[in-house]
């Protein structure tokens, strides 16, 4: 990478975190983007040094867009909005439709995502068989880590407010959700 790296973000998807990174060349008129080390957008020779360039982040091609605004003479501003909302407003409503867990078995590092609105669960990266059931207090959904056995028990909590909580089991001991 060169000396014209402008933007730097972490976005945590169900796939993982990426680290998008954006260059732009404000006398060249060049924008580079990479995500997690690997450039996916090239474009030297803009004449016009505002504007949008837009990707796809993850394995799910989550849609990303980096606005770059003129702020006075030749400052620039530069914006990551993440499916049309800002990274801001985003990862608080990601925060609201997904729980996340991190924990380590055998010695490995593991990023486990619940997406409630599809019941999806994620471990780094990989997409997880599940099988789920209807149990006396709500649902547990059964998967396997390494040799581990895993679960999500889905329980009321009683109160409107709250809604549902998600509780993972790893061979029947509770991890702490993680806040991202």
């Amino acid at each position: 990478m060169s000396g014209d790296l402008v933007g730097v973000w972490e976005v945590a998807l169900s796939d993982g975190v990426h680290r998008i990174e954006f260059e732009h060349g404000t006398t060249t008129g060049k924008r580079v983007i990479y995500i997690d080390g690997k450039e996916i957008v090239r474009r030297d020779w803009m004449f016009k040094l505002v504007g949008k360039e837009t990707f796809n982040v993850g394995n799910a091609a989550t849609k990303a867009t980096i606005n770059i605004d003129a702020v006075s003479g030749f400052a620039y501003e530069y914006t990551l909005e993440i499916n049309g909302k800002s990274l801001k407003t985003y990862m608080e409503n990601r925060s609201k439709v997904t729980s996340t867990w991190l924990l380590n078995l055998d010695g490995i590092d593991c990023r486990v995502v619940l997406e409630k609105d599809t019941m999806d669960i994620w471990c780094n990266g990989q997409n997880m068989e599940t099988a789920g059931e209807f149990v006396e207090d709500g649902t547990e959904t059964h998967f396997t880590l390494f040799d581990h056995d895993c679960c999500i028990k889905a329980v009321s909590s009683g109160k409107r407010r709250d809604g549902i909580i998600h509780t993972l089991l790893v061979d029947g001991t509770e991890i702490a959700e993680t806040t991202e």
